[in-house]
């Protein structure tokens, strides 16, 4: 067993292109901690059920230092060692490839070779990151440091220099959002076998999902497949309802790309292919409120600048509909629920452990990436609105990139309008 092996080297040129990139950023964080020893673990395997692991998708902080965002890279940890004063080395502690002799070639199910496919060996890892690399097993000897695990200083700081995001990590985004495009446009034509099947919402999340590990890692989080009074649910992801062609489909979904950045979209969408005029009524509400925050999303505004300008046209249109009786005060809160869009990159919900005076309670800069995303959720059983209102729930979100004067939208190839909506869906059920 242990002889006649042909050597297999991992073939063609290994480098991976963000290998500089990533480079730069390490010593941006280096630049933030002189003299300390840094850790930055990838994350560790988690069990199931039994012996069966959930698929392994490493930390973003490792992902964005490094650019190793495999499954195999479960278990490494990125060290920056002190290296002077006001420098550091960077480190990798890695599992190599499986010897071709012993238990964990043959046997072990989470690391063998033959259970879970090649891992590079030590020269091959330096030469894809440039980075030096040694055996995961010398990493107990080190003394200990600032861990981004525990140290919420470290955290914070990988948080904040992720918020503004690098031209390669725009394309990314921007590819994304092209794929999560092309998903949107797979759950309308699939709709007449959604709507016949008893759990058409879940139809929905695995069409999407073939797309999203087609093209992609798969999808950036759970879809949120919400027909009828599912969508006044903010993170419905059980999808297991029918879909009723007289209501509405809230579809809250993003590709994953291989190299760990995500889009974030939402569209609210006829299942019958046309708006009723209740439906119409809200999603038009809904759509003004965003136009009014997308309107705010430039540099040098307040972060929360676009979620108070969605929330203005909100409250004054629920006035106007007597559910309100003045768009004054926080009232509306009741029929939308939460904020009106966050940071978008390697998490759905990035930099989220960024302070506040760098992120919430700072101002936008040029490069950065979020979602504009204002939704009206009319619960079911809410006595204080009109029964015609009662269970439509609608959001709309859009991905941007803050430019030097104003802002691009990144997902604009999707149908906003109800009328472009309606077009697109028939021409799309048609092909």
């Amino acid at each position: 067993m242990a002889g006649g092996w042909a050597a297999s080297p991992l073939p063609g040129d290994l480098r991976l292109p963000v290998a500089d990139l990533a480079a730069g950023r390490r010593a941006k964080l280096s630049a933030l901690f002189p003299g300390e020893r840094l850790i930055v673990p990838a994350g560790e395997l988690k069990v199931r059920s039994n012996d069966c692991d959930h698929r392994f998708r490493p930390h973003s902080a490792y992902a964005w230092l490094t650019g190793l965002t495999g499954e195999e890279q479960a278990g490494h940890v990125l060290v920056l060692e002190p290296d002077g004063p006001h420098r550091h080395e960077a480190v990798l502690y890695v599992r190599p490839r499986s010897p071709r002799v012993g238990e964990e070639f043959y046997r072990d199910r989470r690391y063998g070779e033959f259970w879970v496919g090649r891992r590079p060996d030590l020269a091959e890892a330096e030469r894809m990151t440039g980075i030096r690399c040694a055996h995961l097993d010398a990493r107990a000897e080190l003394p200990p440091g600032r861990d981004a695990a525990q140290d919420a200083e470290l955290a914070a700081a990988l948080s904040e220099l992720r918020l503004v995001k690098d031209a390669w990590e725009v394309g990314q985004l921007q590819l994304a959002v092209d794929h999560t495009v092309a998903g949107f446009e797979d759950v309308v034509r699939a709709l007449p076998r959604a709507l016949a099947h008893p759990r058409g919402e879940r139809w929905i999340e695995g069409v999407f999902g073939l797309r999203a590990r087609a093209e992609g890692n798969g999808t950036g989080y759970e879809t949120i497949a919400a027909s009828g009074a599912h969508a006044c649910v903010l993170h419905w992801i059980r999808n297991d309802g029918r879909l009723n062609p007289r209501e509405l489909l809230l579809l809250d979904a993003g590709v994953e790309t291989d190299t760990l950045y995500t889009a974030d979209v939402t569209r609210t969408l006829p299942l019958s292919g046309c708006f009723s005029p209740v439906q119409r009524q809200v999603y038009e509400l809904v759509l003004a409120a965003q136009e009014a925050g997308m309107a705010a999303v430039k540099p040098g505004a307040s972060f929360r600048d676009f979620h108070r300008a969605c929330m203005q046209v909100i409250a004054e249109g629920l006035a106007e509909w007597g559910v309100l009786g003045s768009a004054e005060g926080d009232f509306h809160r009741r029929y939308t629920l939460c904020s009106s869009g966050h940071m978008l990159g390697l998490d759905v919900h990035d930099c989220a452990r960024a302070r506040a005076e760098a992120y919430l309670d700072g101002v936008l800069e040029e490069g950065q990436v979020l979602t504009v995303e204002p939704g009206l959720y009319l619960q079911p059983d809410d006595e204080t609105l009109p029964a015609e209102l009662r269970g439509i729930g609608v959001r709309i979100e859009d991905d941007l990139v803050v430019t030097a004067d104003g802002a691009r939208l990144m997902s604009g190839a999707l149908p906003r309008t109800p009328d472009a909506i309606e077009a697109w869906m028939g021409e799309l059920r048609e092909s």
